[in-house]
């Protein structure tokens, strides 16, 4: 996501860092912390990724960026933990009659990888989902009237696909602070079957489901000083979203802008989420690979 309000945002670093925690983020959450690591710019090329999706082996992955290109690679890793990162391959979005978008029409913000091939990409500004698994010519997936009503800068950050294919998609702003965000979910036709609840600032910025067929939603909270972040995982029927449970909750500053995750499972069986950041093309931000593990059960 484009952030407009960027004034205080060095400010706002430095006193996360400092290491103010509001009581809220000292709850307990249920992931372990394995790695943070930094990807420098000039290995990628690009910045500003918002959505990432991690192979089953947790070696290869695939990014987007919200100028409008989508990049491959593989992380280089030691015992399971990431040493390096190496981009792979990079391209543009193209739209469905194959041209390049300009400006802010290309705000890629989520991804979703399907079992079939498809490569899913949800777009702000002009908020519609594409399958990209022709890169030379995406798919257009149907566009519901609700997309058209959503904030210019607060559309569909967060998009995941279950094992029978569904796409799962919300909204970043609800309207009102204590309004629950709308989930949508497309079956050949759009849905609303539930929402997701809102507390404590945190927005929805990422979503997968996992391979234990839960809903992974990553989240972010920005109280003017630093960033939050929050995953909630669920239970997903048909009509219901339940068993909520907090698997990962950051202090202020803890981590950069992270707003792309991706959840596979370890060699050791364990549930990993990997996080991906949002530089904002920012130089005193930075692209973080961020990686938690939930304990087996």
């Amino acid at each position: 996501m484009r952030r407009r309000a960027c004034v205080a945002l060095g400010a706002a670093l430095l006193a996360g860092c400092m290491g103010f925690a509001p009581a809220d983020d000292r709850a307990s959450a249920r992931a372990e912390f394995l790695q943070s690591l930094v990807w420098p710019t000039r290995e990628h090329g690009a910045g500003g990724f918002s959505g990432l999706d991690v192979d089953a082996d947790g070696q290869h992955f695939m990014a987007i960026s919200d100028r409008g290109t989508i990049l491959s690679g593989r992380f280089i890793r030691e015992a399971g933990r990431i040493t390096g990162m190496e981009a792979t391959a990079t391209q543009p979005l193209r739209a469905p009659d194959g041209h390049i978008p300009k400006d802010h029409i290309h705000d890629a913000e989520g991804l979703a990888l399907s079992a079939d091939g498809g490569v899913f990409v949800s777009y702000e500004a002009i908020h519609r989902i594409r399958d990209h698994r022709d890169p030379q010519k995406p798919r257009r997936i149907p566009r519901p009237k609700e997309f058209a009503a959503l904030p210019g800068n607060g559309g569909l950050e967060a998009l995941a696909v279950d094992a029978a294919g569904r796409l799962y998609t919300m909204p970043e702003r609800s309207g009102r602070l204590n309004e629950p965000f709308p989930i949508w979910r497309f079956d050949g036709t759009w849905s609303q079957p539930f929402a997701l609840s809102r507390s404590n600032g945190f927005l929805p910025v990422g979503a997968d489901f996992g391979p234990d067929g839960r809903l992974y939603v990553l989240e972010r909270a920005f109280p003017g000083f630093g960033f939050r972040s929050r995953v909630r995982s669920f239970t997903v029927t048909d009509t219901t979203l339940g068993d909520e449970r907090i698997d990962v909750k950051t202090p202020v500053g803890r981590h950069d802008n992270l707003e792309g995750l991706a959840v596979w499972r370890d060699a050791t069986g364990a549930i990993r989420l990997t996080m991906i950041s949002d530089d904002n093309f920012r130089s005193f931000q930075r692209t973080e690979i961020v990686e938690y593990r939930l304990p087996l059960p």
